[in-house]
C-alpha cells in the first residue's frame, strides 16, 4: 500500500486517539486499549514499509504518548471504585446486553415450565421446595401470615446470613461458565423452575398477593441479580464457545474476566436485597402502597443501571469520538 492511502486510511483514527488522550476523554479501558493495540499495529506496518517516513516518526511520537499516559504515568484514581461503578462498567456492559436478553429469556421460559408443572402436579411442589419448607409454610399460611418463615433470627443475621448465600449463587452462576454456557444455562433453568413452583405454591392456596407483597420486596434485586449473575457465565461459556478470531485460551481468558467484572456490579445490589430481606420483609403488614413503592422502585432501579443508564452512556461516548 502506498504511504499516502495508507495515511488516508488511518488518519481519522489516530486523531481520533491522539485527541482522547491529551484532552483525557472518558474512554472505557477496553476501548483504550484497543484503540491502542490498532496504533501499535500501525506502528509496526510504518516501520516496515515507510521505515524513513515522517508517518513513522508521527506514529512512533503518539505511541509513546499513549504509553506515558496508559502505564509510566498511571496514577490510582482516589475514587476508583466509584469510577468503576459509575463509568467504566457500564460502559463496558453495554455490549454484553444481548446476553443479558438471552439469559432473562432462559429464566422466563424455566419460569413458565415452573407455573406449568406445579399447577398440573401437586408433588413438583415438595419435589422441588423440599417437605421442610412447604411444611412451615402451609402452618404459617394457616396461622394468617404466609410469609412468616422470612420473619426468624434476627435482623443482623438474617441481612448477612442472606447476602452471603446470595453472593455464593451468582459466584456459582458464574462458575459453571466455565463448563461453557450448558453449565450456567442449568443454574439459570433450575432457579426459574424453582421460583415458578414457588409463586404457584401461594396461588393455589388463594394468597398470591399477600406473598408477593412481601416476597418481591426483596427478591426484585434479588432475582434480577442472578439473572445478571448468570449473564456473566454465559459470556464466559459463550468465549469457549464462540472464541472468533481469539484462540480459545485467550477467548476464554477474556470471556472469564468479563464475566467476573459483571458478577463484581452485582454484589452492591445483594447488599440491597439482603438489608431488605433482613430488616424490611418480617413487616409483611406494612401499607400496600409503601410496599409497591420499594418493589417498583428496586426494578426501576435494576433496569436503569443494567439496561437504560449503560445506552445512554454509551451515545455519550460515541457523541465524543464522532466530535474527536
Amino acid at each position: 500500500m502506498r504511504e499516502a492511502a495508507f495515511v488516508k486510511q488511518n488518519k481519522e483514527k489516530w486523531i481520533a486517539f491522539e485527541k482522547a488522550i491529551s484532552e483525557n476523554l472518558n474512554i472505557s479501558p477496553d476501548k483504550l486499549a484497543d484503540y491502542y493495540i490498532h496504533l501499535t499495529n500501525d506502528l509496526s506496518y510504518a516501520q516496515t514499509y515507510y521505515p524513513d517516513s515522517k508517518t513513522l516518526l508521527y506514529l512512533n511520537s503518539l505511541a509513546s504518548q499513549a504509553h506515558q499516559k496508559i502505564y509510566i504515568n498511571k496514577k490510582e484514581n482516589k475514587n476508583r471504585i466509584i469510577s468503576f461503578w459509575k463509568t467504566e462498567f457500564p460502559l463496558f456492559f453495554y455490549k454484553h446486553q444481548k446476553t443479558l436478553l438471552y439469559t432473562f429469556l432462559i429464566f422466563g421460559t424455566a419460569c413458565c415450565i415452573g407455573i406449568i408443572s406445579a399447577l398440573n402436579d401437586a408433588s413438583f411442589l415438595r419435589l422441588i421446595l423440599g417437605d421442610a419448607y412447604v411444611n412451615e409454610t402451609l402452618n404459617n399460611i394457616e396461622k394468617g401470615d404466609p410469609t412468616g418463615i422470612y420473619k426468624s433470627g434476627s435482623m443482623v443475621g438474617s441481612f448477612l446470613g442472606i447476602t452471603i448465600n446470595n453472593i455464593r449463587v451468582a459466584f456459582l452462576a458464574y462458575a459453571f461458565g466455565v463448563i461453557t454456557s450448558v453449565g450456567t444455562g442449568y443454574i439459570i433453568f433450575s432457579n426459574g423452575i424453582m421460583l415458578g413452583a414457588f409463586m404457584t405454591f401461594f396461588y393455589t392456596k388463594g394468597m398470591l398477593f399477600e406473598a408477593s407483597k412481601s416476597v418481591w420486596l426483596h427478591g426484585t434485586i434479588e432475582i434480577s441479580v442472578i439473572v445478571i449473575a448468570g449473564c456473566a457465565g454465559l459470556v464466559m461459556g459463550n468465549s469457549i464457545l464462540f472464541p472468533k478470531t481469539y484462540s480459545r485460551r485467550v477467548s476464554f481468558m477474556k470471556g472469564a474476566k468479563d464475566g467476573l467484572k459483571i458478577v463484581v456490579s452485582t454484589i452492591p445490589f445483594f447488599i440491597i436485597a439482603g438489608f431488605i430481606e433482613g430488616f424490611i420483609t418480617r413487616y409483611s403488614n406494612m401499607p400496600t402502597w409503601l410496599a409497591m413503592s420499594i418493589i417498583f422502585g428496586s426494578l426501576a432501579l435494576i433496569l436503569f443501571y443494567y439496561i437504560i443508564y449503560p445506552i445512554i452512556l454509551n451515545k455519550a461516548y460515541e457523541r465524543q469520538i464522532h466530535r474527536a
